[in-house]
């Protein structure tokens, strides 16, 4: 006589659980074919990149923000002085709790202020606790230390006679193009940025782009405000040219999701300009030594192809001609 197995029904938590992998894989899937034969390495610059330091850093503020993420402001006047918009650092995350985190994290610079007479250089960065590393550095205590290595890779740079450029970012792909922003403020570049999240309170950006008159578009899944279709069509209406302020941009630069990536390469050849984007991808070193973070671009199968850390990770994006 053979005795039945007993039915064991899932949890809610579990459900939920389950429906978030989904989601998760879902999104991944969706971001890889989006940026499938989108991106290729841009064309050298005449700028050369600044040569990167190794430094210990000071902690000078450590803060959440909203209820996901946490501001983190390190002082490194030789970084702050140097690094370039879209560029980043790797940080090497302390022992805490008893583990210890053997590979830095990659994190985008979200702001650089040089040093001035009164106050030393700095650089701001925000990210989501998510992980053990993160958890290590959220740890990190006002006053201590941190090991940062950087400024690091290719970042954003406004083509000749730029007048207007539109930014768009998702959760702390908004670091990645905020930098781009204080260079607009700078040239006198009238910018427009896509502050992007999945509910209100996780729009970053929003006091940057006060300080540095960048006009923002927030866009939230709360309301489908951030439903790609949707926020082209919006876009596309804002800029109609029917006055100057309307006028499409001379570029488009762009952080966060490889769909938003390919949106704005829509967007761009439907305006005919350039879209530079910025490509987010796990790391071991930033330094391009351990090849393993291949950017995703068509080469020839005999060739190694681009890394995100040193051939990028801003690349220009293009629908591809079929």
């Amino acid at each position: 006589m053979s005795i039945d197995a007993p039915v064991v029904t899932p949890t809610a938590a579990t459900l939920r659980a389950r429906a978030a992998v989904a989601q998760a894989r879902a999104f991944a899937e969706a971001d890889e074919r989006a940026l499938d034969g989108l991106v290729s390495v841009r064309p050298r610059s005449a700028v050369p990149r600044p040569q990167p330091v190794w430094d210990d850093a000071e902690v000078l503020v450590h803060e959440p923000v909203g209820e996901r993420y946490r501001r983190l402001v390190l002082a490194s006047n030789t970084i702050a002085a140097t690094a370039q918009a879209g560029q980043f650092l790797m940080i090497t995350v302390p022992p805490h709790g008893g583990d210890t985190i053997l590979l830095p994290r990659p994190m985008a610079i979200h702001r650089r202020r040089p040093a001035t007479t009164d106050h030393p250089g700095t650089v701001e960065l925000i990210y989501g606790v998510v992980g053990r590393g993160t958890r290590a550095l959220a740890a990190v205590p006002v006053g201590g230390t941190l090991q940062v290595t950087g400024p690091l890779g290719r970042g954003f740079g406004f083509p000749p006679g730029t007048r207007s450029a539109l930014l768009i970012g998702r959760g702390v792909g908004v670091c990645g193009v905020m930098g781009a922003a204080e260079d607009a403020a700078a040239a006198g570049i009238r910018t427009t940025m896509v502050l992007s999240g999945q509910h209100p309170d996780q729009l970053l950006g929003r006091s940057d782009c006060a300080e540095l008159g960048v006009q923002v578009i927030g866009a939230t899944d709360d309301d489908g405000s951030s439903d790609l279709t949707f926020l082209a069509t919006r876009l596309r209406g804002h800029f109609d040219g029917t006055t100057p302020e309307r006028t499409p941009p001379g570029v488009i630069m762009v952080c966060g999701a490889g769909v938003l990536a390919r949106l704005a390469a829509e967007l761009g050849a439907h305006w005919g300009v350039p879209v530079q984007a910025s490509l987010e991808a796990h790391m071991a070193c930033g330094l391009g030594y351990c090849h393993g973070c291949a950017a995703p671009v068509r080469t020839d199968p005999s060739v190694e192809g681009p890394l995100v850390c040193a051939d990028g990770p801003v690349f220009d994006a293009a629908i591809p001609v079929v």
